[in-house]
């Protein structure tokens, strides 16, 4: 992908702009990429270096079509079978590749398919990341809602019948502390019976709170698993530091969430590399911590505010569908969940093959949902989305949906005793 950086710095002071222009052009002013700061915690693991030696060692050229007959014939999928299952030579294995997944699909989960909503509680951030429409030197409008609007976002959310929310907020630690966070998500546990995070990456004892605070797991994209390109598209801010976002999934872990999910943002790189690094980071991190739930999301680049140019062009729907089958083999039983990023059409498809959650009712703004769900011209004041969506549905449109296909939505699987 090509850079697109924003071109309107009209709203920036001149030290600001000069600053961003200078990030933009000097990779020398940016600082290592690689390097913790003081405050960051560091694990004692292995687990990074066993990814990025994997991926760099795949070259998904060098695959042919008897490599991908041969993944398809094996009961088990080996991490050599996953890597011949996203090559190219395995796109016109597709047909093969969707019966497979749709086998390994029903045989773990049935033909159930579970719901839950996104509620974005403040889009502040400090990061500069050029493919994002919350990054600090975008002029959109920035909200951060009180505790009052969380929770009247989140009982309109209730009232519609949904029992899953995930939590998220721009990257600013400044905005959204952890006390902020941890008020949201004891709020979101009155109302919901699961309740998931996606916020800036923690250290351990951070996310011990959060669970105690009602957090049930952790989202966290590492947006591409190449530390080159990497450094190339997050030039400023905590989020710059790849290694300690690397570890984010880890330390949730060992702070005792139930379970975490791993994602690349499909685009920003080679797809096939960083679908293959999710895949093997979700796999050791299931062998490490055997009784966490772990699930792999599969998003792909969106049109963002103020750079319209910003366009999943690098990764087609086939591709994606490539991606979401070799999951399904190598992983049988692991969730995969498909964003409103994606069509509705393509997320009628796929959950008939290998997704297992979806998202219904999804705005990426900032306290908007009064205003979407009921109307409301008294809404909470709202602030500017992350990024476009292609799924608007309602729960309810996404329920009969679902229903009409000959599956079960699910809006709660856990119960607390």
């Amino acid at each position: 992908m090509e850079e697109r950086f924003l071109t309107d710095d009209s709203h920036l002071s001149p030290e600001a702009r000069a600053k961003k222009h200078r990030l933009e052009q000097d990779p020398g002013s940016r600082t290592d990429h690689m390097a913790y700061t003081e405050d960051m915690e560091q694990l004692d693991s292995d687990l990074q270096q066993q990814v990025l030696s994997a991926m760099r060692a795949y070259h998904p050229e060098a695959y042919t079509a008897a490599d991908v007959r041969r993944a398809l014939e094996h009961d088990t999928c080996t991490v050599e079978d996953l890597k011949a299952l996203l090559s190219p030579a395995a796109e016109p294995f597709a047909e093969q590749m969707a019966q497979r997944a749709s086998q390994e699909t029903a045989k773990h989960f049935g033909n159930t398919v579970y719901l839950f909503t996104p509620l974005y509680i403040a889009n502040y951030c400090e990061n500069y990341c050029v493919y994002c429409g919350f990054n600090c030197y975008n002029d959109i409008r920035r909200q951060r809602l009180t505790a009052e609007q969380i929770e009247r976002e989140m009982e309109v959310i209730a009232r519609s019948g949904m029992e899953e929310i995930l939590l998220l907020t721009g990257e600013s630690r400044a905005q959204s502390d952890l006390q902020y966070i941890g008020e949201a998500c004891k709020l979101a546990r009155k109302y919901f019976r699961m309740v998931g995070i996606e916020v800036y990456p923690m250290n351990t004892e951070d996310y011990r709170y959060l669970h105690q605070c009602g957090v049930d797991y952790v989202t966290v994209f590492q947006e591409t698993y190449d530390p080159d390109r990497y450094e190339q598209l997050h030039l400023a801010g905590h989020k710059r530091v790849f290694p300690y976002r690397f570890d984010a999934q880890e330390r949730a872990l060992r702070a005792g969430m139930r379970g975490v999910a791993c994602s690349a943002l499909l685009g920003l790189s080679d797809f096939r590399k960083d679908a293959f690094a999710t895949a093997l980071h979700a796999c050791l991190l299931q062998k490490k911590f055997p009784h966490a739930e772990i699930s792999l999301s599969c998003p792909r680049l969106r049109p963002i505010i103020h750079n319209e140019k910003i366009h999943p062009l690098d990764v087609h729907e086939k591709q994606l569908c490539q991606v979401l089958c070799a999951y399904r083999l190598f992983l049988p039983f692991v969730g995969i969940t498909v964003s409103s990023r994606e069509s509705e059409r393509f997320r009628n498809g796929i959950v008939k093959i290998a997704a297992t959650k979806v998202s219904a009712g999804v705005s990426t703004g900032v306290g908007d949902h009064e205003s979407k769900y009921e109307g409301k011209t008294d809404a909470t004041a709202e602030g500017d989305a992350q990024f476009e969506i292609d799924d608007g549905r309602s729960l309810g449109a996404m329920y009969a949906d679902l229903s009409a296909e000959g599956l079960q939505p699910v809006l709660n699987d856990y119960l607390y005793v």
